[in-house]
Parts: C-alpha cells; structure tokens; sequence
C-alpha cells in the first residue's frame, strides 16, 4: 500500500508566505500528498490554500482547522467549494474544530458558545447540505438560513469533504458519524489507539461501514537538536496544557500530573514554572526533535498505531529554520521508513 503523507504550514507561518509556497513546492516534489494550513491571527485559510494551489499545484489542500464560530457553515461550504473549483483534480479537506475561548474570544471578539458538541452536530450537519447543493433551510440552535443553495458550479466526481478536528470521546465519536475524516493534533503515538476506536464506535453507531472516516493527525516531528529546542517545544505544550479540551487529552494520554502542575502555576500567573512543567518525557512524546532517523521512526510510529495519513508539522526550531524544515520533510517523506 502505497504511504499518504501530508504537511502543514501551520507551525511556520511566521516564515511568511513565500516561504510557505516554496515548502509546498519541496514537499510536492519529493512525494508528499496533501498541504495544510492552520488559521488564528496568520494568513487566511482559503486565500493560503488558493495560493498554494495556483502556484504549486499537485497537492490536497486541507484546512486544520477552521473555527466553526467565525464562519457559518453556508460561507465555509462556498470557501471550500471555490477552491474544489479551482482544483477539480485535487481533494479538498474542509477540515473545522471548536477551537479555543483565546482564538475565538480574545482574539476575534466572537462568542465562543457554551455547547460545543451540539454545534459542531449541526455545523457538520448543514455543512454537508450545502455542499451537496440542495435547498437549503434551516432553524436550528446555532445557525438559521433560508433557501441557500450554492452557487459553485462544480463537476459530479469530487466535493469537499469534512474533516473534524476532535481530541475527546464525544467529538471523535461525532467525526466517526459525520464526518469524512478526523484531524488529531497533539497527541503522542500511543493516544492513537485509542481515539480511532471512538472514531469507530462513531461509524458503527451511525451505521456506516469500519474505516468510512480517514484518521489524519498532525505529526509534530524536527530534524534539529533536542536540546535547543527544548524551550520553544514547552513553551508550545505549556499553551496547550491550558485549554480544557487539551489538557483533558493530555491526562489520558498520561500527563496529568505535568497538566495539573502547569495549570496550578497558571493559575497564580507564575508562567515561568508553568512552563517548566511540561516533563522531558511529555516533550519528547509529542514536539519530537532528534536526528533524521529518529524523525522517520516517529512519523511511522503514528502509522502503525492506526493513523491512515500523518501530516508532518515541521518544527522550526534549528539554527537555521529553513534548513531544519527542508531537513524535516526529506527524513519524513512518504516511503521513507526506517
């Protein structure tokens, strides 16, 4: 079977959007199937995806993910269909999640909602309607419309498809009913186990066939010393360990205690020892840096543990950060086990 391997510009937005094409350019040639990007403050999602897909061309293009509060699910289904249009050729993964009360709140001024899985149900739900091209109308909880029908024009092979992003039972199990796709992210190898049998329990329940929901997982791996990197790599789990949905997937996983130290420091604003609370052992579970050979046992860990399409996320954390990403996605290109 032929290896599917993705990669997101997620974690080097701050490199710029040249920088961004010419990953997708790198990574297209040397074999890699899909490119991702993530929105909170960076580069907009579609106009990133638009770009890539004019000036690079080759590669699914994947949102992971979008907040479901700052776009209904009518707009979000006619940003998606507009890059299926303009790619007929390539899959579009319109992949959106419940995201966080900083990025959707703080940051965005929306209200992040008190609800999250009975939204993300109906937005899965009416998303699903509107791509399909029906009439859509609608009086639900969260969102109302009346008579929408999209207006892309598209070809009868391919339509978007939905992929959740879901870390928990509920919202694993909902993608397993629902959705084409689930998106993992910060989880170590051995959580995979586990949450693909919620996402299957998911698909039993609804009926649909084992395997019908794709499991895509953002695997965070770096070609760059362990020990530099070892301050950026707990300052980015420190900001995780911190929202609820994450740090309750961070204790099954088996780091409670390092949530419940982070949180406790958090707590009483000491964020240096918050920081210092993420263990070397939860670092090197999950922000995972060491040499080439060591990058390509990790990213085919996550595929033997039962993810169909890892989505290498580069970290960016060497000297010299291109070098690191271009060093990063060689070590993990598909087919590239050790």
């Amino acid at each position: 079977m032929t290896e599917i391997t993705g990669v997101t510009f997620a974690s080097f937005q701050g490199l710029g959007m040249d920088r961004g094409i010419e990953v997708a350019r790198l990574a297209r040639d040397i074999g890699y199937s899909s490119y991702w990007t993530a929105e909170t403050t960076g580069p907009e999602a579609f106009a990133t995806l638009g770009a890539v897909g004019a000036a690079v061309g080759g590669l699914d293009l994947g949102t992971g993910v979008l907040a479901v509060q700052l776009r209904t699910p009518m707009l979000a289904a006619m940003g998606a269909a507009t890059l299926q249009a303009l790619a007929p050729d390539r899959d579009v993964l319109l992949g959106v999640g419940i995201s966080s009360p900083v990025v959707v709140g703080r940051w965005h001024g929306a209200t992040y909602g008190e609800t999250p899985l009975s939204q993300m149900r109906e937005y899965l739900e009416l998303t699903r309607a509107c791509i399909d091209g029906e009439s859509v109308t609608h009086d639900g909880r969260h969102y109302s419309t009346n008579r929408f029908r999209l207006g892309v024009r598209l070809g009868d092979e391919r339509r978007p498809k939905l992929v959740l992003g879901a870390l928990n039972e509920k919202m694993l199990r909902l993608a397993g009913e629902l959705a084409d796709g689930v998106l993992l992210n910060y989880l170590p190898a051995t959580a995979v186990p586990w949450c693909v049998a919620q996402v299957r329990a998911g698909e039993a329940a609804a009926g649909r066939p084992s395997g019908d929901c794709t499991i895509y997982a953002y695997v965070h791996v770096g070609v760059c010393d362990p020990g530099p990197a070892a301050e950026p790599g707990r300052k980015d789990l420190f900001s995780y360990a911190v929202v609820p949905a994450y740090a309750r997937a961070f204790t099954r996983a088996g780091f409670g205690d390092e949530v419940e130290a982070v949180n406790e420091a958090h707590s009483r604003r000491d964020r240096e020892a918050a920081v210092a609370a993420i263990s070397d052992s939860m670092l090197a579970s999950i922000d995972i840096c060491g040499d080439a050979a060591h990058v390509a046992r990790s990213v085919a860990e996550y595929r033997d543990a039962g993810v169909d399409h890892p989505v290498v996320m580069p970290l960016p954390w060497g000297a010299d950060r291109m070098a690191t990403i271009e060093a990063t996605l060689d070590a993990a290109r598909p087919g590239g086990r050790p």
